[in-house]
């Protein structure tokens, strides 16, 4: 049996945000089809939303996944490395780290921006990449510690801003994530845009 029930708004705008410009109505409209026939009939509204919303939340997920996995796995390289090759001047490391976690999130933004046509879209890629690699740093780091508990490590981790750093300081990226997607989203955009003069 087929509805006109409508999925929210909110989800579908996430949605053409976080695909290919060219990709969105095909995928919106193949997700319409199946939640007007299939989902909706099976589990009301609230069920056939939820789905929706599911939906959506996979292709962003897998729309910022990679630049996620890139910038957790620096992380945990910068943690390794402060941990197991100890030292006492960190600015080399510092400045290494900080530039490779902006030119991710500046990628992420511009690649999504460019793919979308929408700054937005950068934004929204960096935010979820920077919160995905935090996860990914976290886990890591976790991983790191149950392996790797002795003096000498202990001792190299509190030299290097100690545990709570570790642990609290991939969350507080998220900012970072929001202010250089911007900056690479409206980068992303304006090329996109210039690209499409241009042709």
């Amino acid at each position: 049996m087929t509805t006109n029930a409508t999925p929210p708004a909110w989800a579908d705008d996430i949605l053409r945000l976080v695909l290919r410009r060219g990709d969105f109505d095909a995928v919106s409209g193949d997700l319409l089809e199946e939640y007007r026939d299939r989902i909706h009939p099976a589990r009301g509204q609230t069920g056939a939303d939820s789905w929706y919303v599911r939906q959506v939340i996979g292709f962003a997920l897998r729309n910022a996944g990679v630049w996620g996995a890139l910038f957790g796995v620096a992380i945990v390289a910068r943690t390794a490395l402060d941990w197991f090759a100890p030292t006492r001047d960190f600015s080399v490391r510092s400045a290494i780290s900080t530039y490779v976690g902006i030119g991710v999130l500046l990628a992420a933004g511009f690649w999504s921006a460019w793919r979308s046509g929408s700054m937005k879209s950068g934004t929204l890629s960096a935010v979820l990449a920077a919160a995905i690699g935090s996860l990914i740093s976290v886990i890591g780091a976790a991983g790191m510690l149950v392996m790797f508990h002795d003096p000498q490590t202990m001792n190299a981790i509190a030299g290097s801003g100690g545990l709570s750093e570790v642990f609290t300081m991939p969350i507080a990226l998220v900012v970072d994530g929001l202010v250089f997607g911007t900056i690479g989203g409206a980068l992303g955009d304006a090329a996109s845009k210039k690209l499409r003069l241009d042709v």
